[in-house]
């Protein structure tokens, strides 16, 4: 072999060992990194495939909807260590949110829970809701113990079943924000907190933000028209945000490198790799602009601030340990009929001869779980067309879907409605004469 062949094949074996090193290496980060994540559900090879994706049905509850808790706490890694050392209330949920979704419909509704709610006893005295994942995880070293006594805390106060959970550190959203270049927020309400977190935002105007502007934004409370409420509904335009900028943004390798290291040091959950792709799918299938924010605070009063042995609390309106009431209130916003959560009025008028169609249609749509209906027999007139359905109001975005689907056809808009036609209901439902289609 002359001496320049031997070059070249040194050359090449180089190349080839630093290959197979390199990809060695990829495979051990990336298992590393899906070990932490998921609690060693699957590995990096998991995530690749060379065929077609196929996704798996996320679990759901008996309702058909798959309910996911996601909380924050505020430490700069899962052991708790902020700065210099380990702060007392590093392991305490700062954040705890219900995002709840139909995988079927693409109906998403999300909630957030407020971090003083009295909760059932916990390890200490005060017994507040943000501490039940410490007193079961004080050493950090127990994520699924901590875990999975929020979610059954959270499930019991809520009466919701849930199927996941994920555990996000909100100090990790300084290097994600900043990862993706910054995300877009726009929110509903003022937010003046110039002493504490620094976070100052008009209602209504959209910012462009970098990772510590998102992550003051996610802890402020004051100078806020609700407190903790209004710094939930903040951390829900956070997370959206953060969604929007991933699907819009070009991620280089080193941005997604860099995101999943991110990730692996501050993320964990009980997904495992099949269901985080079903769920990266469906969040890009997903149309979040339509996504519903759950409150506690409007349109209905569920809470209240109280006192309990000179502590604080955020309480039930009933009183501690009363929970009926959200309980009944969440059943109702996390129904899959869209009538029921945006609790629609439906009038059914008959247009014909023929006496109890309305009457049937009425049984119809209540066995398909539409509430809030009234019947009548309709002015005397001409109506043509088996159905004609009238959408009076622009608020019922989601009924106006489900009735449109419901009876095949198109509804027409308030103004086309035939006079002496009642309009004080969401909804005007029509029967006419079958055969006259003219």
């Amino acid at each position: 072999m002359s001496k320049k062949r031997k070059i070249i094949t040194s050359i090449i074996l180089a190349i080839i060992i630093i290959l197979i090193g390199a990809i060695t290496w990829l495979i051990l980060w990336g298992n590393d990194i899906i070990a932490k994540i998921t609690g060693g559900q699957g590995n990096i090879l998991d995530l690749i495939t060379f065929t077609e994706p196929t996704y798996e049905h996320l679990k759901t509850d008996e309702n058909g909807r798959t309910n996911i808790l996601a909380f924050g706490t505020s430490g700069y890694n899962m052991e708790g260590e902020e700065g210099n050392g380990v702060h007392d209330g590093a392991q305490l949920t700062d954040s705890i949110m219900v995002i709840s979704l139909n995988q079927d419909t693409g109906d998403i509704a999300m909630l957030s829970l407020p971090r003083d709610l009295k909760a059932s006893p916990t390890c200490t005295a005060t017994g507040k809701i943000n501490e039940v994942y410490w007193c079961n995880n004080m050493e950090g070293d127990d994520e699924k113990a901590g875990a999975e006594a929020l979610v059954e805390e959270v499930g019991s106060i809520l009466d919701i079943d849930f199927q996941y959970y994920a555990h996000l550190n909100w100090s990790s959203l300084i290097q994600i924000v900043n990862t993706l270049g910054g995300i877009t927020v726009t929110l509903d309400e003022d937010i003046e907190d110039y002493l504490y977190t620094g976070a100052v935002f008009e209602a209504g105007k959209e910012y462009t933000i970098d990772g510590d502007q998102a992550l003051g934004l996610a802890r402020a409370r004051h100078g806020t028209a609700s407190g903790d409420f209004s710094r939930g509904a903040s951390q829900q335009k956070i997370l959206i945000g953060i969604k929007d900028k991933i699907f819009e943004k070009q991620l280089s390798l080193t941005d997604l490198i860099g995101l999943a290291n991110t990730l692996g040091d501050n993320l964990r959950t009980n997904f495992n790799v099949e269901e985080i792709k079903s769920f990266a799918h469906l969040a890009s299938e997903f149309n979040f602009d339509a996504m519903r924010q759950v409150s506690l605070i409007e349109p209905e009063m569920l809470v209240t601030t109280g006192e309990i042995n000179g502590i604080s609390y955020v309480l039930p309106v009933g009183g501690a340990g009363y929970y009926t009431r959200i309980q009944n209130y969440i059943a109702k916003m996390l129904s899959n009929n869209p009538s029921v959560y945006e609790d629609a009025t439906i009038l059914i008028l008959n247009g014909t001869e023929t006496p109890g169609l309305a009457s049937t249609e009425q049984q119809t749509l209540e066995e398909a779980g539409y509430e809030n209906i009234t019947i009548d027999d309709a002015p005397t007139g001409d109506y043509k067309g088996e159905y004609t359905l009238y959408s009076l109001s622009d608020e019922k975005p989601a009924t106006k879907k489900a009735l449109e689907s419901q009876y095949s056809l198109t509804a027409q808009s308030a103004d086309t409605i035939p006079e002496g036609i009642p309009t004080d209901y969401d909804f005007v439902i029509i029967i006419g004469n079958k055969d006259d289609t003219d």
